[in-house]
């Protein structure tokens, strides 16, 4: 029995195309990247930990690479770009906006957070190279990224521990005392150089110097914020 004509084996250029071999590259790699980034943050105790991060890595590499792929759909079909590729792509990053707001936290004069809003936001420009190919440039940047949040950490922890003279204005009603707000400063490790007081009608206001931990001025303003006859609190540089 004679074969009519023998089915064409599919090359390898044609195996990748259809099953998209290129995009799961992407997306493990971007599980990689993510993974890395999202581990040092759960190891930190950071609430955007492993799997926030590799799913914002991920589902951004996932849409660059469709963002692209129907920018240059009509192309395919021998006619013109239909489109801008970025404009899907451009989305995300306004997106991640939203969730990185979700992080931070501001508590009576104290905020908190953003350092884990920023991580999410390079963690989505990650993902975007690795959609669009750049997977040399992912990995550095992932790799960067890896070294400021483990390494500066211990550099910027010597630095809030140094000691800082800043002035301070506190406002209150006019009955405060300062004997109180001074034992609040002293119990945060912050030691007042000099003041003074001003009274006006509706509020009396104090002009400090103060030195202290650079650390525990946003730990002080916090609690002294937790007073009902505290109105403001505002400490700014100094000498």
């Amino acid at each position: 029995m004679i074969l009519a004509d023998a089915l064409p084996v599919p090359s390898m250029t044609d195996m990748i195309a259809a099953l998209r071999l290129d995009l799961l590259a992407k997306l493990l790699l971007s599980v990689l990247l993510g993974g890395a980034i999202g581990l040092e943050r759960e190891i930190s105790g950071k609430p955007a930990g492993l799997r926030t991060n590799i799913l914002i890595c991920m589902g951004s590499a996932l849409i660059m690479d469709l963002s692209i792929r129907l920018g240059l759909m009509g192309v395919s079909q021998g006619g013109a770009r239909m489109g801008d590729p970025a404009r899907l792509a451009a989305q995300v990053i306004t997106g991640i906006g939203f969730l990185g707001a979700g992080t931070i936290m501001q508590s009576r004069g104290t905020i908190v957070g953003l350092t884990t809003a920023a991580t999410l936001w390079v963690v989505m420009a990650i993902g975007l190279s690795v959609g669009a190919g750049d997977f040399f440039e992912a990995s550095g940047a992932a790799l960067l990224v890896i070294i400021v949040l483990s390494g500066m950490g211990t550099i910027e922890h010597r630095l809030l521990r140094a000691r800082r003279v800043v002035s301070g204005t506190i406002r209150t009603m006019r009955e405060t005392k300062f004997d109180d707000l001074e034992l609040v400063m002293r119990g945060g490790g912050i030691e007042v150089r000099s003041k003074e007081v001003y009274d006006h009608p509706e509020d009396r206001t104090f002009e400090l110097k103060l030195i202290g931990p650079a650390r525990q001025y946003d730990v002080v303003a916090a609690a002294l914020m937790r007073r009902n006859d505290v109105l403001s609190v505002k400490f700014g540089v100094g000498e």
